[in-house]
């Protein structure tokens, strides 16, 4: 696999020097809230947008009323830099990213998540100038949101093995052939984070540093690999989506998916009690009541889950075969308070 990554800066108030060269006129993809805190580093003039939906339909609505301008610029979170990935695709304008949080790999990916009827699909295709990572901004933001993007990085653990797994059982996609050198790849980017969990916790500029490289490799890896998802995604985001899709809850996006990926490593037998060991090392909350839902709604996902799968045309993996039984319910919710203990608000 050829290894194109996005040119990814680090340091530290590199906001203030993006108007001194962006476009101009140039527009700013944000939210209200952020602007807030943002505003002074940029130039009076400059054009606006607070991301509201991201329905595809008002998306393009909104973006054929807007002013002329330039270039575009994303800051904040994946709503933000996902909109402004659209917008650099419609208009065909340079684009530059500043991630406010590195809670999930979505700066670094080609497509956007965008929702058509509520349901999302991943379209357009974008290539930033260049990703600005500050370490001010990052350190500076709550913790608790940047620790949660090992979750995509964590879940090549998984990945992998469902990879493998379906090879091994003739079920995997003819034009995904199992590929061990890949696969390897993504283990090795795992535990590049893994080694360095202790910085991630603490996000200091190593910690960042290692994080944010996962989430650079592993956003590129989908292009990269031809629209190849098996080395990156499988039983982890499974339960995410069919979570979403049952609860038609809001997420932080890592939590659930390290959910996801204890509940799918303990499907697969895959070092289930080091991975939760690790997630809880990360400082990400897995347990229920952090994300606002019941173990009753933990569990009707988990025996969902299978269906959801199939129903989805997901891809093969442990999901499919495994049937989830009031037994790994509680074993899943007995390992998970051994770890974390009661939840305390």
């Amino acid at each position: 696999m050829q290894e194109k990554l996005f040119n990814t800066i680090f340091g530290r108030g590199l906001i203030g020097e993006l108007k001194n060269f962006v476009q101009k006129p140039y527009l700013i993809v944000t939210m209200e809230d952020l602007w807030e805190k943002f505003k002074d580093e940029f130039d009076e003039d400059a054009t606006v947008h607070f991301v509201k939906t991201l329905e595809y339909d008002e998306v393009i609505k909104e973006i054929d009323a807007l002013p002329k301008f330039e270039s575009v610029i994303g800051m904040g979170g994946g709503q933000a830099v996902d909109y402004a990935k659209i917008v650099s695709w419609k208009k065909h304008l340079p684009l530059y990213q500043l991630p406010t949080s590195i809670a999930t790999n979505a700066v670094f990916g080609h497509r956007a998540a965008i929702r058509f009827n509520g349901v999302v699909r991943y379209i357009g295709f974008a290539e930033p100038v260049a990703v600005y990572i500050d370490f001010d901004i990052i350190q500076n933001g709550p913790k608790y949101l940047n620790r949660s993007g090992v979750g995509d990085v964590f879940c090549y653990h998984n990945a992998v093995f469902d990879w493998k797994y379906a090879h091994e059982k003739g079920k995997c996609e003819p034009k995904w052939k199992y590929d061990p050198e890949l696969a390897q790849k993504s283990i090795n980017v795992f535990k590049s984070v893994a080694d360095a969990i202790d910085d991630v916790y603490e996000m200091n500029e190593k910690g960042i540093r290692t994080l944010v490289a996962g989430l650079q490799w592993g956003g590129a890896a989908f292009h990269n690999a031809g629209w190849n998802p098996r080395h990156i995604e499988g039983t982890d985001h499974f339960l995410f989506y069919t979570l979403e899709y049952m609860t038609k809850k809001k997420f932080l996006h890592g939590q659930p998916v390290c959910l996801g990926i204890f509940t799918g490593s303990l499907m697969q037998g895959n070092d289930p009690d080091g991975i939760l060991k690790l997630i809880h090392r990360a400082g990400v909350d897995i347990r229920p009541e952090a994300m606002g839902i019941t173990w009753d709604d933990v569990f009707a996902a988990l025996k969902y889950e299978r269906e959801y799968v199939e129903k989805a045309g997901l891809w093969y993996t442990v999901a499919n075969d495994f049937v989830v039984d009031d037994n790994f319910c509680k074993t899943v919710k007995e390992k998970i308070l051994e770890v974390y203990g009661p939840y305390e608000k």
